[in-house]
Protein backbone atom coordinates (compact mmCIF):
# COMPACT_ATOMS: atom_id res chain seq x y z
CA UNK A 1 0.00 0.00 0.00
CA UNK A 2 1.06 3.46 -0.72
CA UNK A 3 -0.80 6.55 -0.03
CA UNK A 4 0.66 10.24 0.46
CA UNK A 5 -1.33 13.00 1.27
CA UNK A 6 -0.97 16.53 1.97
CA UNK A 7 -2.74 19.08 3.65
CA UNK A 8 -2.47 23.02 3.10
CA UNK A 9 1.35 22.27 2.70
CA UNK A 10 3.22 25.74 1.90
CA UNK A 11 6.63 25.32 0.75
CA UNK A 12 8.99 28.34 0.11
CA UNK A 13 12.87 27.99 -0.62
CA UNK A 14 14.27 31.63 -0.56
CA UNK A 15 12.38 33.95 -2.05
CA UNK A 16 10.52 31.45 -4.22
CA UNK A 17 7.33 30.18 -3.14
CA UNK A 18 7.06 26.65 -4.37
CA UNK A 19 3.25 25.77 -3.41
CA UNK A 20 0.60 27.36 -0.59
CA UNK A 21 -2.32 25.46 0.94
CA UNK A 22 -1.08 22.21 -1.41
CA UNK A 23 -4.19 19.63 -0.80
CA UNK A 24 -2.75 16.42 -2.44
CA UNK A 25 -3.66 13.07 -2.76
CA UNK A 26 -1.87 10.33 -4.11
CA UNK A 27 -3.35 6.49 -3.90
CA UNK A 28 -2.09 3.38 -4.85
CA UNK A 29 -1.62 2.73 -8.82
CA UNK A 30 -1.47 6.19 -9.29
CA UNK A 31 1.91 7.39 -11.45
CA UNK A 32 2.04 11.46 -10.71
CA UNK A 33 4.40 13.39 -12.53
CA UNK A 34 5.24 17.35 -11.67
CA UNK A 35 5.67 19.65 -14.24
CA UNK A 36 7.34 23.31 -13.75
CA UNK A 37 10.15 25.91 -15.24
CA UNK A 38 13.41 25.52 -13.58
CA UNK A 39 13.68 27.50 -10.86
CA UNK A 40 9.63 26.52 -9.43
CA UNK A 41 10.52 24.63 -6.88
CA UNK A 42 9.77 20.74 -8.53
CA UNK A 43 13.28 19.41 -6.39
CA UNK A 44 12.03 20.88 -3.42
CA UNK A 45 9.15 19.93 -3.72
CA UNK A 46 9.56 16.40 -4.17
CA UNK A 47 12.30 16.10 -1.30
CA UNK A 48 9.48 17.62 1.09
CA UNK A 49 6.86 14.82 0.05
CA UNK A 50 10.03 12.22 0.69
CA UNK A 51 10.77 14.10 4.50
CA UNK A 52 13.79 15.44 4.01
CA UNK A 53 12.67 18.76 4.09
CA UNK A 54 10.54 20.54 6.17
CA UNK A 55 7.59 22.73 4.94
CA UNK A 56 7.06 25.82 6.30
CA UNK A 57 3.09 25.20 6.83
CA UNK A 58 0.58 22.10 6.67
CA UNK A 59 0.62 18.61 6.70
CA UNK A 60 2.51 15.42 4.86
CA UNK A 61 1.27 11.94 5.97
CA UNK A 62 2.23 8.63 4.41
CA UNK A 63 -0.77 5.37 4.84
CA UNK A 64 -2.44 8.25 6.73
CA UNK A 65 0.55 8.62 9.50
CA UNK A 66 2.38 11.28 9.77
CA UNK A 67 5.87 11.28 8.28
CA UNK A 68 7.69 12.77 10.27
CA UNK A 69 6.47 10.79 13.39
CA UNK A 70 7.83 7.37 11.52
CA UNK A 71 11.05 6.00 12.04
CA UNK A 72 13.24 6.31 9.26
CA UNK A 73 13.54 2.60 8.35
CA UNK A 74 10.30 2.01 8.34
CA UNK A 75 9.62 5.37 6.17
CA UNK A 76 12.71 3.77 3.67
CA UNK A 77 10.76 0.40 3.51
CA UNK A 78 7.71 2.28 2.24
CA UNK A 79 8.69 5.61 -0.22
CA UNK A 80 12.12 6.06 -2.16
CA UNK A 81 13.86 8.29 -3.92
CA UNK A 82 16.01 8.87 -6.69
CA UNK A 83 17.76 11.71 -6.82
CA UNK A 84 18.46 14.75 -9.79
CA UNK A 85 22.64 13.82 -9.47
CA UNK A 86 24.48 11.38 -7.24
CA UNK A 87 27.93 11.79 -5.81
CA UNK A 88 29.99 8.74 -5.20
CA UNK A 89 31.53 8.57 -1.57
CA UNK A 90 33.39 5.65 -1.88
CA UNK A 91 34.85 2.94 -4.74
CA UNK A 92 32.16 0.43 -4.99
CA UNK A 93 30.75 -2.07 -7.97
CA UNK A 94 27.91 -1.92 -10.22
CA UNK A 95 26.08 -4.30 -8.04
CA UNK A 96 27.68 -3.40 -4.31
CA UNK A 97 25.65 -0.08 -5.39
CA UNK A 98 22.61 -1.71 -5.64
CA UNK A 99 22.81 -3.60 -2.77
CA UNK A 100 22.68 -0.43 -1.19
CA UNK A 101 18.39 -0.79 -1.90
CA UNK A 102 18.24 -3.65 1.02
CA UNK A 103 19.38 -2.36 3.67
CA UNK A 104 16.18 -0.73 4.82
CA UNK A 105 15.57 -4.54 5.40
CA UNK A 106 18.21 -5.34 6.97
CA UNK A 107 19.26 -5.74 10.56
CA UNK A 108 22.18 -4.25 12.83
CA UNK A 109 25.47 -5.47 11.38
CA UNK A 110 23.76 -7.81 9.28
CA UNK A 111 25.18 -8.66 5.41
CA UNK A 112 23.46 -9.00 2.32
CA UNK A 113 21.70 -12.17 2.06
CA UNK A 114 21.64 -14.23 -1.21
CA UNK A 115 18.21 -13.20 -1.47
CA UNK A 116 19.47 -9.82 -1.16
CA UNK A 117 21.68 -10.49 -4.32
CA UNK A 118 19.03 -12.40 -6.71
CA UNK A 119 16.99 -8.96 -5.82
CA UNK A 120 19.77 -6.64 -6.80
CA UNK A 121 20.86 -8.46 -10.21
CA UNK A 122 17.09 -8.41 -11.01
CA UNK A 123 16.62 -5.14 -10.91
CA UNK A 124 20.55 -4.90 -12.63
CA UNK A 125 19.08 -6.93 -15.32
CA UNK A 126 15.43 -5.09 -15.85
CA UNK A 127 17.72 -1.85 -16.44
CA UNK A 128 20.07 -3.39 -19.06
CA UNK A 129 22.71 -3.46 -16.71
CA UNK A 130 23.65 -6.65 -15.60
CA UNK A 131 26.73 -7.06 -17.98
CA UNK A 132 28.31 -4.37 -15.81
CA UNK A 133 27.61 -5.53 -12.35
CA UNK A 134 31.31 -5.97 -11.24
CA UNK A 135 32.52 -2.51 -13.33
CA UNK A 136 33.65 0.43 -10.82
CA UNK A 137 30.69 3.06 -10.63
CA UNK A 138 33.92 5.42 -11.56
CA UNK A 139 33.67 4.72 -14.69
CA UNK A 140 29.95 4.52 -15.76
CA UNK A 141 28.61 6.96 -17.98
CA UNK A 142 25.79 9.38 -17.15
CA UNK A 143 23.37 7.40 -18.54
CA UNK A 144 24.82 3.98 -16.80
CA UNK A 145 24.56 6.23 -13.53
CA UNK A 146 21.07 7.19 -13.89
CA UNK A 147 19.72 3.42 -15.11
CA UNK A 148 21.85 1.99 -11.58
CA UNK A 149 20.00 4.61 -9.80
CA UNK A 150 16.67 3.15 -10.63
CA UNK A 151 18.00 -0.16 -9.92
CA UNK A 152 19.11 1.08 -6.48
CA UNK A 153 15.60 2.41 -6.39
CA UNK A 154 13.65 -1.39 -7.43
CA UNK A 155 16.48 -3.25 -4.94
CA UNK A 156 15.00 -0.98 -2.08
CA UNK A 157 11.70 -2.08 -3.40
CA UNK A 158 9.02 0.51 -1.88
CA UNK A 159 5.93 1.21 -2.71
CA UNK A 160 6.09 4.31 -3.08
CA UNK A 161 8.60 5.79 -5.82
CA UNK A 162 9.61 9.50 -6.21
CA UNK A 163 11.75 10.18 -9.06
CA UNK A 164 13.52 13.08 -10.17
CA UNK A 165 14.02 13.57 -13.36
CA UNK A 166 14.15 9.74 -13.94
CA UNK A 167 15.16 10.44 -17.60
CA UNK A 168 18.15 12.83 -17.54
CA UNK A 169 21.45 11.59 -19.44
CA UNK A 170 19.31 8.51 -21.02
CA UNK A 171 18.97 7.83 -24.65
CA UNK A 172 16.18 7.29 -26.58
CA UNK A 173 15.91 3.96 -26.28
CA UNK A 174 16.51 4.11 -22.62
CA UNK A 175 14.41 6.83 -22.13
CA UNK A 176 11.45 4.51 -23.20
CA UNK A 177 12.78 1.15 -21.25
CA UNK A 178 12.75 2.67 -18.27
CA UNK A 179 9.12 4.62 -17.97
CA UNK A 180 7.29 1.51 -19.73
CA UNK A 181 9.32 -0.37 -16.61
CA UNK A 182 8.15 1.82 -14.15
CA UNK A 183 4.84 2.01 -15.84
CA UNK A 184 4.72 -2.05 -15.55
CA UNK A 185 5.32 -1.65 -12.06
CA UNK A 186 2.53 0.22 -11.53
CA UNK A 187 -0.05 -1.42 -13.34
CA UNK A 188 1.70 -5.12 -12.40
CA UNK A 189 2.80 -4.87 -9.06
CA UNK A 190 0.20 -1.91 -7.54
CA UNK A 191 3.24 0.72 -7.27
CA UNK A 192 2.98 4.62 -6.82
CA UNK A 193 5.03 7.18 -8.67
CA UNK A 194 5.64 10.20 -8.44
CA UNK A 195 7.81 12.21 -11.43
CA UNK A 196 9.91 15.16 -12.02
CA UNK A 197 10.24 15.11 -15.72
CA UNK A 198 10.88 18.49 -17.87
CA UNK A 199 9.81 16.52 -21.25
CA UNK A 200 5.54 16.92 -21.65
CA UNK A 201 5.30 14.30 -24.05
CA UNK A 202 7.09 11.27 -22.33
CA UNK A 203 5.01 12.53 -19.42
CA UNK A 204 1.69 12.70 -21.29
CA UNK A 205 2.21 8.96 -22.50
CA UNK A 206 3.36 7.17 -19.07
CA UNK A 207 1.85 9.94 -16.76
CA UNK A 208 -1.77 9.81 -15.59
CA UNK A 209 -2.12 13.00 -13.21
CA UNK A 210 -0.17 15.61 -13.03
CA UNK A 211 0.80 18.74 -10.72
CA UNK A 212 1.67 22.00 -12.23
CA UNK A 213 3.63 24.56 -10.81
CA UNK A 214 2.76 27.82 -12.19
CA UNK A 215 5.52 29.90 -9.79
CA UNK A 216 4.27 32.10 -6.86
CA UNK A 217 3.11 29.63 -5.13
CA UNK A 218 0.29 28.46 -7.73
CA UNK A 219 -0.10 24.92 -8.40
CA UNK A 220 -2.83 23.08 -10.41
CA UNK A 221 -3.40 19.60 -10.20
CA UNK A 222 -5.82 16.77 -12.79
CA UNK A 223 -5.70 13.99 -15.18
CA UNK A 224 -3.73 14.71 -18.37
CA UNK A 225 -7.00 15.72 -19.85
CA UNK A 226 -7.98 18.49 -17.40
CA UNK A 227 -4.75 19.98 -17.22
CA UNK A 228 -2.72 19.46 -20.66
CA UNK A 229 -4.29 22.02 -22.05
CA UNK A 230 -3.08 24.99 -24.25
CA UNK A 231 -4.02 27.11 -22.04
CA UNK A 232 -3.01 25.63 -18.79
CA UNK A 233 0.82 24.25 -20.43
CA UNK A 234 1.57 28.24 -22.54
CA UNK A 235 1.27 29.60 -19.22
CA UNK A 236 2.99 27.20 -16.94
CA UNK A 237 6.13 27.32 -19.89
CA UNK A 238 5.38 31.11 -20.85
CA UNK A 239 5.43 30.46 -24.56
CA UNK A 240 2.99 29.34 -27.12
CA UNK A 241 2.69 26.15 -28.19
CA UNK A 242 1.38 24.21 -31.31
CA UNK A 243 -0.79 20.79 -30.73
CA UNK A 244 -0.31 18.03 -33.25
CA UNK A 245 -2.47 15.46 -32.55
CA UNK A 246 -1.35 11.74 -33.37
CA UNK A 247 -2.49 8.16 -32.92
CA UNK A 248 -0.86 8.00 -29.67
CA UNK A 249 -2.34 11.27 -28.04
CA UNK A 250 -1.33 14.78 -28.63
CA UNK A 251 2.19 16.27 -29.30
CA UNK A 252 3.57 19.77 -27.39
CA UNK A 253 5.97 21.50 -30.05
CA UNK A 254 6.80 25.04 -29.49
CA UNK A 255 5.29 27.44 -31.69
CA UNK A 256 7.17 29.58 -34.46
CA UNK A 257 6.20 32.45 -35.80
CA UNK A 258 2.44 32.09 -37.17
CA UNK A 259 2.13 28.54 -35.58
CA UNK A 260 -0.11 29.60 -31.88
CA UNK A 261 -2.88 27.82 -31.89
Amino acid sequence: MAELQTQGLGIRIGDVRVCRDLDLHVREGESWCILGRNGTGKTTLLHTLAGLRTAEAGDLTLNRRSLAAQPRREVARQLGLLVQEHRDSFPASVLETALIGRHPWMGPLQWESHGDHRIARQALRAVELDDLEQRNIATLSGGERRRLGVATLLTQDPDLLLLDEPTNHLDVHHQVHILELLQRKVRDDGKTVIMVMHDINLASRYCDRFLLLLGEGRTVQGTTEEVLTAGLLEELYAHPLQAISGPHGTAWLPAGPGQRQ
